[in-house]
């Protein structure tokens, strides 16, 4: 099997999709079990339907569309926060010979990619001429700029110890050590952002229901609210494949095929996303800006200034 072709893109797209749905009835049950709740368990063996129960649910739904909205902006918005983020999936490499692309400068293009899915918010808020969703979307287009500085100053790190920007090289220069282990400041570092790009709890603020309702997506239902819902967890799929890739070896691992290992990383990261959600209070938006340009900003500078040093040095 070689990397781009045919089979490999199919059965990867099939794969996060699937995903993504079945991540709907895995953070549900994971949240009861937490919370000491037994969460879905009425629709098939351990509540397994419910994901089709919801999906039956919200494509039966009306496909309303308020009639003050901006009608071609509201429709396209949906479509791309899930276009950027399975496009910037493109450039994972999930084992040897298993990727859809390789490139020279990967890491930028999941960058720039991660930087247009803001697009989305905006234009959801704006589209939809209410005041909660233009709120919300300002919230997610302020956090997401912030956030993704120093989500880039924090990967520099990795590529000045890989020296390259190719995310399958970033994985081969992981053979003798992981990339945690230098760089566990800018890990914590990109795990922060990557909860602060992908809006998940407790960094919520741009559809925080106690204060905006819904936020962004106020005025959608069905199939284009399932788009935003679906292209959440393709999202924290995303950045939980990039923070294998780049600080837990990828693919590398002993006894077991590189694609379980890849798989077994990734889900890790995946429940921790969800154990975030369920175990952190969700802070005031000053405190979360606050938190990037006063603490964490500073931090990713000083440690590209360190990684720097140390590689020089050396």
């Amino acid at each position: 099997m070689t990397v781009g072709s045919p089979v490999n893109v199919i059965a990867i797209l099939a794969v996060l999709i699937t995903v993504a749905a079945l991540l709907i009835w895995v953070e549900r049950r994971l949240l009861a079990l937490w919370q000491d709740r037994l969460g879905p368990n009425r629709v098939g063996p351990l509540g397994l339907l419910q994901v089709v129960a919801d999906m039956i649910k919200i494509l039966s739904k009306e496909d309303w569309v308020p009639p003050f909205a901006d009608k071609p902006v509201f429709v396209l918005a949906p479509t791309v926060v899930m276009v950027t983020a399975l496009t910037a999936f493109a450039v994972v490499p999930v084992a040897p010979g298993i990727g859809i692309i390789d490139l020279g400068v990967g890491l930028l293009y999941f960058l720039a990619l991660a930087s247009l899915s803001v697009y989305s918010l905006i234009l959801a808020g704006y589209a939809s001429n209410s005041k909660y969703a233009l709120y919300g979307s300002l919230r997610a287009a302020a956090q997401t700029l912030s956030y993704e500085v120093f989500m880039g100053l924090s990967l520099m790190g990795v590529v000045m110890l890989a020296g390259t920007f190719d995310l399958r090289a970033i994985v081969e220069a992981q053979r003798e050590q992981w990339f945690v282990v230098p760089q566990c400041l800018g890990f914590l570092l990109f795990l922060v952002a990557s909860v602060a790009e992908s809006h998940r709890a407790p960094f919520d603020l741009p559809e925080a229901e106690n204060e905006l309702v819904a936020g962004f997506h106020v005025e959608y239902s069905g199939m284009k609210f399932g788009m935003f819902f679906v292209g959440e967890y393709v999202g924290i799929t995303l950045a939980s494949a990039l923070i294998t890739t780049l600080f837990f070896g990828g693919w590398l691992g002993p006894w077991l095929p590189p694609v379980v290992w890849f798989m077994l990383k990734t889900l890790f990261f995946i429940l921790l996303f969800i154990l975030l959600r369920g175990s952190l209070p969700r802070p005031r938006y000053d405190q979360l800006m606050a938190l990037g340009w006063r603490v964490l900003l500073p931090l990713s500078l000083l440690n590209l200034l360190v990684t720097g040093g140390v590689v020089l040095w050396r």
